[in-house]
């Protein structure tokens, strides 16, 4: 297990929240794959920053779970669009040399498990 991991996740978490870009883009690779709402994937800092500039997401990780690169963060999102209606959701990352390779939404803790291979046995506790 890598605090590594968790810190980068978590100062991404922070630099989204933030709408810090020069922190965000540091943090991510310049290859970074992002989802999309019709299932497919975008790549790059371009398509980073343009999702997080334009998104009005604040994320409020929960629990995290880690192991191998392999970040899996329970977490509230709440949209600026929707800010009554927060949505529990699983978000799987690819952490590679302190940077965040691939983000995966997952509706729940299951699916994200599921993808990843990770288990309430990664749970991470500080």
């Amino acid at each position: 297990m890598s605090t590594s991991e968790i810190a980068t996740v978590l100062a991404w978490h922070e630099a989204v929240n933030s709408n810090d870009m020069d922190t965000l883009l540091e943090l991510s690779s310049d290859d970074i794959v992002l989802p999309t709402d019709d299932d497919d994937a975008d790549q790059g800092l371009d398509e980073l920053r343009e999702w997080a500039t334009t998104s009005g997401v604040t994320l409020e990780p929960g629990r995290m779970f880690v192991h191998a690169g392999i970040v899996v963060v329970e977490e509230r999102a709440t949209w600026a669009g929707e800010p009554g209606t927060p949505v529990d959701e699983a978000i799987a990352f690819r952490v590679v040399d302190d940077q965040v390779v691939m983000v995966v939404r997952h509706d729940n803790l299951e699916e994200a498990f599921e993808a990843t291979g990770l288990s309430e046995a990664d749970l991470y506790e500080a």
